[in-house]
């Protein structure tokens, strides 16, 4: 079951069908537009938002038919001391992601954005893991960002640089204990990864080795 989060809010995308409530309305994807989708997702009555169709393939078309894709890719990155790398900007701690390139390979654009958005280096691709979706506003339009992720490794010990330009105030290392911590202040979908990661530890549940 796939959740697409606007803000912190998810859309829940199923192929069964589910009680439809004032807290957790369905949308049937046939019958909906990018407004009917917004409106539910921005009223404060819901806590989540079910939009369904039988097949998820149609479903996915459904949903990308409303909002234009942006693709990006991004990267979980872990070292020898069992630390993972994490970026703070605009006030939420996230992980290191950014736009593909034409015509650029996706494993190729992640370990690219890594390295510009925190200075580190000698990244090893390891595995994939799964992809996450979020609806965001730009220049008066929503659009759906779609974001590939690779768990990564590094023997890397050298200084992080967060990049700046990209409103980056801090590259750190740290350990699953504080990354628990700081989940509060964590956007929705870099908490879907961490939980999924922690949980499964690489297992057959969408992370697939490369």
């Amino acid at each position: 079951m796939y959740k697409v989060f606007l803000n912190q809010k998810p859309l829940i995308l199923t192929t069964s069908i589910v009680e439809n409530t004032d807290t957790a309305p369905l949308i049937h994807s046939k019958f909906s537009n990018s407004d009917i989708i917004i409106k539910a997702l921005k009223s404060k009555k819901t806590k989540y938002v079910y939009y369904y169709h039988s097949d998820l393939e149609k479903l996915m078309k459904h949903l990308e038919k409303h909002f234009p894709i942006i693709e990006a890719a991004g990267g979980m990155v872990f070292n020898k001391e069992k630390e993972f790398l994490l970026i703070y900007r605009n006030g939420k701690w996230d992980l290191p992601k950014g736009h593909l390139g034409k015509k650029e390979m996706i494993v190729d654009g992640a370990i690219r954005e890594v390295i510009e958005e925190t200075g580190v280096l000698d990244l090893i691709s390891k595995a994939i893991l799964p992809t996450t979706f979020h609806i965001y506003k730009r220049n008066g339009q929503y659009k759906l960002k779609k974001t590939y992720w690779f768990l990564m490794s590094t023997e890397y010990k050298g200084k992080l640089e967060p990049q700046l330009q990209e409103n980056i105030e801090k590259a750190v290392w740290k350990n699953q204990s504080q990354i628990n911590n700081l989940m509060n202040n964590m956007h929705s979908n870099i908490k879907v990864l961490f939980n999924f990661y922690f949980d499964e530890k690489s297992t057959d549940f969408g992370t697939k080795a490369l």
